[in-house]
């Protein structure tokens, strides 16, 4: 007759946390590259529709808070709905321009 050991433990089943990633630049990280400050600043909608391009959208969509949640929905970046609006609503060109930086610094990793 063989004793059988006791369960001293019960395994448990541990979610997975998915990864945080960061920006890659800041908000207002114009020098990074001043080719996408410029174009932001001074031509709004051709950045807003290069951004929403590369997204696969509406060029009309490219500077909105849906925008802008969407990319960081998608890359898993810090931030919430609201902090989207008011970012977007205080920041726009700043806002813009950060998500092109984003997405260019994306393409060159290979991530995008």
């Amino acid at each position: 007759m063989s004793v059988q050991p006791k369960v001293v433990t019960q395994p448990q089943v541990v979610a997975a946390q998915p990864k945080t990633n960061n920006w890659q630049t800041d908000l207002c990280d114009c020098f990074s590259d001043c080719g996408v400050c410029l174009c932001g600043c001074f031509c709004f909608p051709c950045l807003s529709c290069q951004v929403a391009t590369a997204m696969n959208e509406c060029c009309c969509c490219g500077g909105t808070v849906t925008m802008r949640a969407v990319y960081r929905t998608k890359y898993n970046l810090p931030g919430s709905i609201c902090g989207d609006t008011c970012v977007v609503a205080c920041f726009p060109a700043c806002s813009l321009c950060q998500v092109q930086r984003d997405i260019k610094k994306r393409k060159e990793m290979g991530i995008f």
